[in-house]
């Protein structure tokens, strides 16, 4: 069955092309739930701020790159993403290593 590990790790694949880096590591999603079986995935996630510009693309290839993991787990069906603005995407709030690679110590 998809876990949220597999969700997560999917969503590596989908770059913020201003920034140059993953939204899992700029820390970019909030929440992963597999629901109803591993039929359903929803996702709370953010943006950098509300004015990006490549919001409508990073939301959409986040649905794409998870939905592409019903060619493995056929049951997955539909997945739901929700653009939330709390808590408020600061730097902070990324990875260690995606800190260290922009610069914030």
């Amino acid at each position: 069955m998809i876990t949220e590990e597999l969700v997560r790790a999917a969503l590596t694949n989908v770059v913020d092309p201003e920034i140059g880096l993953d939204i899992v590591n700029l820390g970019l999603v909030y929440r992963i739930d597999v629901l109803e079986n591993g039929h359903l995935v929803d996702i709370d996630m953010t943006l950098t701020t509300p004015a990006c510009p490549a919001g409508p693309q990073i939301i959409e290839q986040a649905r794409q790159a998870v939905l592409s993991l019903a060619d493995v787990y056929k049951g997955l069906e539909e997945v739901k993403i929700n653009l939330v603005w709390t808590p408020f995407w600061n730097p902070s709030l990324m990875s260690e290593d995606a800190r260290e690679e922009l610069g914030f110590y």
